[in-house]
């Protein structure tokens, strides 16, 4: 700061020579009233109220002499005054305002990007991985009722089963086995241990138990089987435990299984069936301050558009707009898949395993004599089938539910009743000490048997099954194609805005340098 000051003195040492170089081309009193250089601003006021104009030489010093004490003043100033003197200058504000417009447009698209695709991935393992374990939940738990079912209906006709009724068992026993291999191939966790300090899954627990009992089960049919076929009494007690192990481990570690796997599928669909409400929120506030911004310039820069700000505003419009018609869309796919796919298919396989669980008692009742517990399940069964049926025709009718056809909810209504009047004699034939009678109603093929009846329902319950797991994909599918790209095209469309907007500010930043 000396050497700056003693220049400033030189410089104004220099003002003080009269143009013709002699110092004292003036009297003394004269040179008295002239203005000192080294006086403020002031003194050159005065010298201007006087009339007189500042001399160049001493304009120049003036100028001189604020620059340095300004360059020093910035020198003395920390980063941070600096910082904060830039930011609140017109270039500094316009710098920032193109940094957080870009970083906002950025974030959206990234946020939505995520949101989406989470959506997305969700539909798509729902149809690839949920849905079918599911599924095969289901057929393991129907099979192996259906197999028990046929067991206990052989075991009744005496000496060598019927072949409809052998066959039916092996198939159901094949079927159950090829369920259970799906199941237990794409399931995920961690298997029984015996380390404590593992956590078990209690999938894997149920399937474990299931792969271990249900060779055993065929193991005591079997013998069951064998000494029925030669007479010895023993068969029915072999049969009474293999039905125990079916009805008191195998069956409820299955419904177990299958109540998993269902509440698999029915848990993603709460929060699917609601829109993205953040998404379109995050968007909503990126457009207001895109606004605002575009309002800011109009007013200070006199220009009504910024190309940069109209470009991001337009990109984040068409992103929101976008993500309103495919989220709409899918969420209103979602409701359909539920309310017309996923609630009728988990009430009709429910109503499917209580018919097997029916048929089960029924059988069972005839091989042990036992009309009084057994006759308690079937008929707790066979209220539950027939308000579902007729909760399902109501739903038809009013048109809540609309993926299984009046054809079908009629059919499996009238193959009950008929089962149920053919129970009613067959509990009359037993009261009577008619075994033979009741035997033959129960698995014989004629047109009022009660064999013939359960097949009847079976089946319309299969085809309702199906036609409700068809709509419930096919619903799912359209959700997961209208939602698949929205994703991404929201995120490319606010990496686009990012970029456009610093080049549009750029011109009017170049305004202030």
């Amino acid at each position: 700061m000396a050497g700056d000051a003693s220049s400033v003195r030189s410089r104004l040492g220099r003002a003080q020579v009269p143009p013709d170089g002699k110092r004292g081309g003036k009297p003394r009193a004269e040179r008295t009233r002239t203005p000192t250089p080294l006086s403020s601003a002031h003194s050159l006021s005065t010298e201007r109220a006087g009339g007189r104009p500042p001399s160049p030489q001493l304009r120049r010093a003036l100028s001189d002499r604020r620059e340095l004490m300004a360059a020093a003043r910035v020198r003395a100033q920390s980063p941070l005054m600096s910082a904060r003197h830039l930011v609140a200058s017109s270039i500094g504000k316009l710098i920032a305002m193109a940094l957080i417009l870009a970083a906002a447009c950025f974030l959206a698209g990234w946020y939505a990007s995520l949101t989406l695709n989470s959506r997305t991935q969700i539909l798509q393992d729902t149809v690839n991985h949920t849905e079918p374990l599911s599924e095969s939940s289901q057929v393991l738990y129907s099979s192996l009722s259906i197999a028990d079912a046929a067991a206990n209906a052989a075991f009744i006709s005496g000496g060598l089963e019927p072949p409809t009724l052998r066959k039916r068992y092996s198939d159901a026993i094949a079927t159950a086995s090829n369920a259970l291999i799906i199941a237990a191939s794409n399931s995920t966790g961690v298997t029984p241990t015996g380390n404590n300090d593992l956590p078990v899954d209690p999938v894997h627990t149920d399937l474990a138990l299931l792969a271990t009992n249900v060779p055993v089960y065929t193991g005591i049919i079997e013998t069951a089987r064998t000494n029925n076929r030669l007479g010895n009494p023993v068969g029915s007690a072999y049969l009474g435990e293999a039905s125990s192990l079916m009805q008191d481990t195998i069956l409820p570690a299955a419904q177990r299984l299958y109540e998993r796997r269902s509440a698999a599928i029915a848990d993603p669909q709460r929060s699917l069936t609601q829109p993205p409400w953040a998404v379109y929120a995050v968007l909503a506030v990126v457009l207001v301050a895109l606004f605002l911004a575009a309002r800011y310039l109009s007013r200070h820069t006199r220009r009504r558009f910024n190309i940069g700000i109209l470009i991001a505003t337009i990109a984040m419009v068409v992103g929101l707009t976008w993500l309103l018609v495919a989220g709409l869309m899918s969420v209103a796919a979602t409701n359909d898949a539920k309310n017309n796919g996923a609630d009728p298919l988990r009430e009709l396989t429910q109503a499917r395993i209580e018919t097997q669980q029916a048929r089960s008692a029924q059988t069972l009742s005839l091989v042990r004599r036992d009309q009084d517990s057994l006759e308690q399940t079937y008929r707790k069964a066979s209220d539950s089938i027939a308000r579902t049926l007729i909760t399902l025709k109501d739903e038809r009718q009013t048109g809540a539910a609309t993926s299984v056809s009046d054809e079908l909810i009629q059919r499996a209504i009238n193959a009950h009743n008929g089962w149920d009047q053919a129970n009613s004699e067959i509990n009359r034939l037993v009261a009577g000490g008619d075994f033979r009678g009741a035997r033959s109603l129960l698995v014989g093929d004629t047109a009022n048997s009660a064999a013939r009846f359960y097949g009847e329902l079976d089946m319309a319950l299969v085809e309702a099954i199906t036609s409700a797991r068809t709509v419930f994909r096919d619903d799912i599918n359209t959700a997961q194609r209208v939602m698949g790209f929205s994703g991404n095209g929201i995120w490319t469309l606010g990496i686009i805005a990012a970029i456009v907007i610093p080049i549009g500010l750029a011109p009017r930043v170049r305004e202030y340098m």
